[in-house]
């Protein structure tokens, strides 16, 4: 939401720094997804002259309305099939990765069908991933 924010309003990420007194990275790890602090919220919130609980109930939703998730390609598309929420999308990412890692260690053990399978756990992990930084960067989320 800051991005989206800041590029409604025109500034670059170094302006909207020195209008919120705050550092360039700290603008930088807001807009990549971490956490602020309540200062940092209402620093930006007086910034962008809006209501601070705006940004501290920001949620990491798929806005599947815009332009830019219409145009969003069809891998991308089919793989937040059923899916709106960052978190969940995440939860996908880690729980492939998780079960891809005990696929391959089982196959090494023991059979290589579960190395297979871990190996596919792995594709699925890597695809997620590259879908939710696929829309981070297209700024989509609401």
């Amino acid at each position: 939401m800051i991005k989206k924010l800041r590029k409604q309003h025109h500034y670059s990420q170094e302006q909207l720094a020195i209008l919120a007194g705050m550092s360039l990275r700290t603008i930088q790890r807001i807009e990549s997804g971490h956490s602020a602090s309540l200062e940092t919220l209402k620093s930006l919130a007086a910034v962008f002259e809006i209501e601070i609980e705006l940004l501290k109930g920001e949620i990491g939703v798929i806005d599947k309305n815009t332009e830019e998730w219409a145009s969003a390609p069809l891998w991308v598309r089919l793989g937040f099939w059923g899916i709106r929420d960052r978190k969940v999308a995440f939860r996908f990412e880690i729980l492939s990765l998780t079960l891809g890692a005990i696929g391959v260690f089982a196959g090494f053990a023991d059979n290589a069908e579960y190395f297979l399978l871990g190996a596919a756990f792995f594709v699925a992990a890597y695809t997620y991933a590259i879908q939710i930084r696929w829309v981070d960067n297209k700024g989509i989320w609401k």
